[in-house]
């Protein structure tokens, strides 16, 4: 029988982090490279082979195969030298931000991967900053130094000066492109070459006795010296690693690499098992729940529909927040009080999965369910408890879905609710006329929706304008509200928890209204209740 100090010390050995970047820096091969080394795959370009072996993967919808972007995110567990690694892949384009948002609820750190010839770029940026506000310690990783990129200290600089963090590289390239002969590990002096084959793939670590070690001229060539004196500028002109500064997101460690090539790879995992924080607190009320709280407790911060159609199965991601979940277990919904047993609760291997007879704090299980679950959930084994900070996005990109096939309507409207209750779509009825009204953030997201409603649902449909163009909710006191609502009565619906929302013909309108109705609030987010 496992006890309450062993189930602590298997939450002590998680470590669940996500990892963001500005799209084409490499975050896919990374993912993949990560899961190559943790074990969970076994030939490197698995994530994106077809068929049987097509074992582990992150990029698994039809859209994202095809354009070379995750829009999705998605879960894979590995374990390593006794620790657990929980990775969030979160969706690469901009388009899908909310996604991400919620994903970046149920982490405890964050990977950030920056292209050495681009650095940071915009997406990177705003990603970064959902991580500041959520206090989300960061870990940066410079990819692609084998080919042509930008001076090791210019990128070093950017991070600091445009991120206000301190930065604290852990190794140092040995030149970059052309000259690129291998990384040097600044802590423990250890230098790994390429492995001397056309591929130019990681080779085998070299233990040297610092940088004087004469093995330094035999592994860099000509760019010996050069190494020698940006290593040293490097150890004395940047901070050196503090866990609790990390810890407290004021400084970022830096590892220089090549996910393509294997380079810093390993280092990576090293350093997350080293100095990523495990299961946090998580915030909720009446109080924060603590990992070490004895009551198993989770939130839903994600529902996939159809991740393998054959089935029409419906999964909602579940962070354990408290407590050591068990196989069987009876959770309550705390937001209708329904209880719901636990049958069949799934670890993910990417697109593989299976099933787990226990999970602990910062574990991510999935829960097979037909829309009784929603994004935003607080699941709980006795106490209430209502965990904050997971909110829905009011829509800036709003349109009428025309069927192509008229008799179809019952299976669009299927649809529709299937991929509103994952949260990445809104769903609005309008009190006048019948048609409903598809909200998204970005343009990508409408371009996925009739992807998905092809392949997954088969109905052929395109868009129609709406007379509107944005949304957001409304509350008040009851008096004003309904006051509110029977006087813009043209310009309500309702979502699909029947929550009055406001729609605005443009955002001026929507600016006129909000100033002179001063009684009511308009709301860009909503969180579940």
């Amino acid at each position: 029988m496992t006890t309450p100090a062993t189930a602590l010390d298997s939450a002590l050995t998680r470590r669940t982090f996500a990892i963001i970047s500005h799209p084409d820096a490499g975050k896919t091969t990374l993912t993949e490279k990560l899961l190559l080394f943790g074990g969970a795959i076994h030939l490197a370009g698995e994530v994106r082979a077809r068929g049987a072996n097509r074992r582990a993967r992150s990029d698994w919808m039809k859209i994202e195969q095809q354009r070379g972007i995750s829009v999705t995110s998605s879960v894979m567990t590995f374990a390593r030298g006794g620790t657990v690694y929980n990775l969030l892949d979160t969706p690469g384009h901009e388009d899908f931000s909310e996604d991400t948002y919620r994903t970046l609820t149920a982490v405890d750190s964050a990977v950030m991967v920056i292209d050495a010839a681009r650095g940071i770029e915009a997406q990177t940026r705003k990603l970064f900053e959902v991580c500041r506000l959520r206090d989300v310690p960061i870990l940066t990783f410079i990819n692609k130094v084998d080919r042509e990129g930008r001076d090791p200290f210019d990128l070093l600089d950017e991070i600091a000066d445009m991120l206000a963090l301190d930065v604290a590289p852990l190794n140092w390239p040995a030149g970059m492109g052309g000259e690129f002969k291998g990384l040097y590990d600044l802590r423990s002096h250890r230098f790994l070459p390429p492995d001397g084959t056309a591929t130019g793939a990681a080779g085998e670590m070299v233990q040297t006795s610092g940088l004087d070690d004469p093995q330094i001229d035999n592994l860099c060539g000509p760019i010996a010296s050069r190494l020698r004196e940006q290593a040293e500028l490097a150890l004395g002109g940047y901070a050196t690693l503090d866990g609790d500064l990390y810890r407290a997101g004021a400084l970022t460690p830096v590892l220089f690499g090549s996910a393509l090539k294997d380079f810093g790879v390993e280092a990576l995992i090293d350093a997350l098992a080293e100095f990523a924080p495990p299961p946090r607190p998580q915030p909720a009320l009446p109080a924060a729940v603590k990992p070490t709280d004895s009551q198993v407790s989770g939130f839903v911060f994600k529902v996939q529909a159809n991740m393998n159609p054959q089935h029409r199965d419906r999964i909602a991601f579940m962070r354990v927040a408290s407590g050591r979940f068990r196989r069987g277990m009876k959770l309550r919904q705390v937001g209708t009080g329904k209880t719901i047993a636990i049958n069949s609760p799934i670890l993910f291997f990417a697109a593989d999965r299976e099933i787990a007879d226990e999970a602990f704090p910062g574990d991510i299980i999935g829960i097979p369910n037909h829309g009784v679950l929603r994004v935003g959930d607080s699941l709980v084994e006795k106490d209430d408890i209502t965990f904050t900070g997971i909110p829905n996005f009011a829509p800036e990109i709003l349109r009428r879905v025309a069927l192509k096939d008229p008799t179809k309507s019952k299976q669009l409207r299927t649809a529709l609710t299937d991929m509103a209750e994952e949260g990445v779509t809104q769903l609005f009825k309008p009190a006048i006329g019948s048609q409903w009204i598809v909200g998204v953030v970005g343009q990508l997201q409408l371009e996925v929706l009739i992807s998905r409603l092809e392949a997954e649902y088969r109905v052929a449909a395109g868009f129609e304008p709406s007379p509107f163009e944005t949304a957001r909710w409304v509350s008040g006191e009851p008096a004003e509200l309904k006051r509110f609502i029977e006087e813009h009565r043209a310009a309500m619906a309702e979502d699909r928890d029947g929550s009055p929302v406001f729609m605005a013909r443009d955002a001026w309108e929507l600016n006129y209204v909000s100033q002179r109705e001063t009684a009511i609030r308009f709301s860009a987010t909503r969180e579940r209740a």
